[in-house]
């Protein structure tokens, strides 16, 4: 009973469980949604909103010019040094503002030509991009402080901003798709990231004078060149990984059949699911503890804190999700899809080792070893692919999954080599 009284009072306890909130919070809301889009927009429109979605997730990490990790570990090292931290504020805000006034010309000036481009839809939804353009500036800064927050070790905060947001979705989601159905589940994806901004601003507020920071003459250029190898890190990921996904569908179109692309579809829709569990108490909790970590010793401290706490767990869950394969593929989705639950075993299997180097991987950007990633990153998915075809072309289907656990096992034995002083 004392052993887990005291693992129950551990801060990093307080904040998995809180973590697990949201992030329940989160897959359920995203549940609702997708079953509300399914109603009211049918399969056309569910269609145009994972291609809008696409093209969200790579407009932020160009309007903030993939900093997200460099701000964490700079506010990390410099929360007490209140000079050098009110440059850093200014000096990334003023170009991240700068940068998304920009990116909204385009988008606004041009939003027919996004709207062929992106939704290639029969409908025109000009519209759509014309309001995102006026939203950018605002969810570009809000991606900025909730960085700012997370450097600032503030992870409660940091969760219930995840919380509030999910809940703020769901509700303008609802009101937006009944209201004007496909338009309004477009108009729903570009608003709601914008809404963040007041509750971001609320919390950051309360830690810093951030209006007193923002002061063009606290701008230093010098700062932007040393967060540009975690833009360039964020870019070669943020880039290539989708290309090559992209790559390996088609090849399994044209090889397996568009059914059995869709299969290995849902089942990584199924991964992403659990995985927020791990990714998002990493880039919350032990990012910014890595960040100002100093010396082997404290890397391992953290690296081991991680194994011994995390990973088991996530074991656990993996185990329940093998057993639970059937029912969670019918809930999710429906008879059609129950060759889906084949491909749990190598998925999860892979899972694990992904797990196990991800708080491995989450060093290079800690320490900027950009080089060192780079490198790591372009192998990691050359290996993927070339393997891919290869399993593939002995086992269908479930070669593609055996090909990323073969490619995110020799990942982690790479990492465990290259980062074995920190670790042993």
């Amino acid at each position: 009973m004392y052993f887990l009284k005291k693992i129950t009072q551990t801060t990093l306890f307080k904040i998995t469980s809180l973590n697990s909130l949201s992030i329940a919070i989160k897959i359920g809301i995203g549940l609702i949604t997708s079953k509300i889009l399914a109603i009211f927009v049918g399969p056309g429109g569910m269609a145009l909103v994972g291609n809008l979605r696409n093209f969200l997730t790579s407009l932020e990490s160009i309007s903030t010019l993939g900093f997200q990790s460099g701000i964490i570990k700079y506010v990390a090292e410099n929360q007490k040094n209140k000079e050098v931290l009110k440059k850093i504020l200014a000096t990334v805000f003023i170009s991240l503002v700068f940068i998304a006034l920009i990116l909204s010309g385009i988008l606004y000036f041009f939003a027919s030509f996004w709207n062929n481009t992106i939704l290639n839809s029969t409908f025109d939804y000009g519209l759509v991009f014309k309001i995102l353009a006026l939203a950018l500036p605002w969810y570009a800064v809000s991606v900025f402080l909730l960085a700012v927050l997370n450097g600032l070790s503030q992870f409660k905060k940091v969760i219930w901003v995840n919380i509030i947001g999910n809940t703020f979705g769901l509700l303008v989601s609802l009101f937006m798709i009944l209201k004007f159905q496909t338009l309004g589940a477009l108009l729903a994806i570009v608003i709601t990231p914008s809404l963040l901004f007041l509750v971001t601003f609320y919390f950051v507020q309360k830690e810093i004078n951030f209006l007193e920071a923002i002061k063009w003459h606290l701008y230093d250029f010098k700062i932007i060149k040393d967060l540009l190898p975690f833009s360039l890190m964020a870019i070669v990921s943020s880039v290539l990984g989708p290309m090559v996904y992209l790559a390996m569908r088609n090849s399994v179109i044209e090889k397996l059949g568009i059914y059995q692309a869709g299969f290995w579809e849902s089942m990584t829709r199924i991964s992403t699911y659990y995985m927020l569990f791990v990714s998002t108490i990493l880039s919350v909790y032990f990012l910014p503890k890595l960040a100002i970590a100093e010396g082997n010793k404290e890397t391992k401290s953290i690296f081991w804190q991680y194994y011994k706490f995390i990973l088991p767990v996530f074991i656990l869950g993996v185990v329940v999700v093998y057993f639970a394969r059937f029912f969670i593929v019918q809930v999710l989705f429906t008879k059609e899809f129950l060759p889906v639950a084949s491909l749990f075993f190598w998925q999860l299997i892979g899972d694990v080792f992904k797990v196990a180097f991800l708080i491995l991987g989450y060093e290079f950007f800690a320490k900027k070893l950009t080089k060192a990633f780079i490198i790591a990153e372009v192998s990691s998915l050359a290996l993927l692919y070339f393997s891919n075809l290869v399993f593939m072309e002995c086992f269908g289907i479930q070669g593609v999954v055996m090909a990323q656990a073969f490619d995110n096992f020799i990942y982690l034995v790479v990492l465990c080599v290259y980062f074995r002083k920190s670790l042993f």
